[in-house]
């Protein structure tokens, strides 16, 4: 286990002791670490000079600062820090007369361990969501439509209304949240909870969302804040709204129209105030019709739209685009000594049908990665054969000149194999016909059988002269 010491870097506390006297015992606690004590009764807010860093900084307060009526210039001093309060003397004092945010509490006879141990946690907190809201990597966009959907997050990201992003499984919803967030110039300053609501747990959706007071129920041995209050002052982003049960639909529409939640065990309401982003699979409209989703929840959270295309509807710029930083992320400088991504991978790529979207595609760069790292070369056999499970067919056999992928069923590869006299390959312009054929030659769902994009097709129909419904010169669409 690391030792509490090792968070202790450069960190600044300031203690409000009110009646109490536990300055001096914080300063002999913490007297052998990098860290100042303060003593913060009375004095202005801490000074920041312009584009200077913040030392990380906790505040520990006595709760006889609330008797003694400097609960008010303790809250302007604290601009955003992490509180621990030291409970009264007496410690009759109930917890439930503290402010609600603030939930770390210790005896007024604390011990130098109990102390340190509680710093260290919340300077923990404190680091990581210092990095927490920025985004892995820099998002692509080539593509038209990528284009046009950037340009509406940068529209309506300064803006406090509601968002609903639509799109299907692994197109990146939560990235587009994320440059949601980021381009507020309020709520960006402010945390970013990501919750997924397929994943609670029946029965728990109270104790997680709206959180709650110590002893409410059988195991609650701690309070807890819930996900509405966590991302008070920032962005809540709710992932697969549509799997939302109607009862606590109900729920979350109260919490929308009232800005206020109440924790199970408590009486008293604690003010919210967030910016909400939503994000779906499924068609919410549809779901309306049929009872599923509530129109009222619906229309409030849908005031601002927005889709993410998929893979497809990219197109081949972005396909290649995003697979190539993928890669890069994964090998990092080992790419240079490869060198330039080799053309038949790229075409390869860019062929591929991802059901699975930048998911699917962000696993078939680290298989590559792995493969070119290993072997310090773009072994064109491997690699092409981590294409074909990544399309669901059969791993293809290495034919004599290396260029493998020619199955005799399932997807298509980048390199044909053997020409007839016309130029044809006439073993993938049989496999085309008969994959029209399973699929009442529906371009779109040939396409996905073979693992190819509908344009690719489209483009090899023409080149093999196939007629739809009989082999012949297509006549353009």
């Amino acid at each position: 286990m690391n030792s509490p010491a090792a968070n202790f870097d450069e960190l600044d506390l300031f203690v409000w002791e009110g009646k109490a006297d536990i300055l001096d015992r914080i300063a002999r606690c913490m007297a052998s670490f990098d860290v100042e004590v303060i003593r913060a009764d009375g004095m202005p807010p801490p000074h920041q000079e312009q584009g200077a860093a913040l030392r990380p900084s906790v505040a520990i307060i006595s709760v006889t600062v609330i008797d003694g009526g400097g609960l008010a210039h303790a809250t302007e001093l604290l601009q955003g820090m992490p509180v621990i309060w030291v409970a009264a003397g007496s410690r009759e004092r109930d917890s439930r007369t503290y402010p609600p945010e603030y939930l770390h509490v210790l005896p007024y006879d604390f011990t130098c361990a109990e102390l340190r141990t509680m710093v260290a946690k919340l300077v923990r907190q404190l680091r990581a969501r210092e990095v927490a809201p920025q985004p892995p990597d820099v998002l692509v966009a080539h593509s038209d439509a990528m284009k046009a959907l950037l340009a509406e997050v940068n529209a309506f990201a300064d803006c406090d209304h509601s968002v609903l992003v639509r799109g299907e499984t692994g197109v990146g919803k939560e990235r587009i949240a994320q440059q949601l967030h980021m381009g507020h110039q309020r709520y960006g300053k402010g945390a970013f909870v990501a919750v997924n609501c397929g994943a609670i747990p029946d029965g728990l959706f109270e104790s997680l969302f709206f959180g709650h007071t110590k002893g409410s129920f059988t195991g609650a041995v701690h309070a807890h804040r819930g996900y509405f209050e966590q991302a008070t002052g920032g962005t809540l982003f709710l992932d697969e709204i549509g799997d939302l049960p109607r009862y606590q639909q109900v729920k979350l529409l109260r919490v929308l129209e009232d800005n206020a939640v109440t924790r199970l065990g408590a009486t008293a309401p604690v003010r919210v105030d967030f910016r909400l982003v939503a994000a779906t699979n499924r068609n919410l409209r549809e779901m309306v019709a049929s009872g599923e989703f509530r129109a009222d929840l619906f229309y409030r959270l849908a005031v601002i739209e927005l889709h993410v295309p998929s893979l497809e509807e990219r197109g081949e710029i972005d396909k290649i685009a995003i697979f190539k930083a993928l890669l890069s992320n994964v090998l990092g400088d080992e790419l240079e000594a490869l060198g330039e991504t080799p053309h038949w991978l790229s075409d390869a790529v860019a062929e591929t049908y991802f059901p699975g979207n930048v998911r699917q595609l962000r696993n078939l760069a680290e298989r590559v990665g792995v493969i070119a790292r290993q072997l310090h070369s773009w072994d064109q056999n491997l690699i092409q054969r981590a294409i074909a499970l990544t399309r669901g067919t059969p791993a293809p056999a290495a034919s004599a000149g290396g260029n493998g992928l020619n199955g005799s069923s399932g997807g298509l590869g980048a390199i044909d194999g053997s020409a007839d006299r016309k130029g044809w390959n006439s073993s993938e312009r049989n496999r085309i016909i008969a994959a029209l054929e399973i699929n009442d030659w529906k371009r779109q769902d040939t396409a996905q059988h073979l693992g190819i994009s509908r344009k690719v097709l489209w483009e090899k129909m023409r080149k093999y002269q196939i007629l739809d419904g009989e082999p012949g010169i297509p006549e353009e669409q």
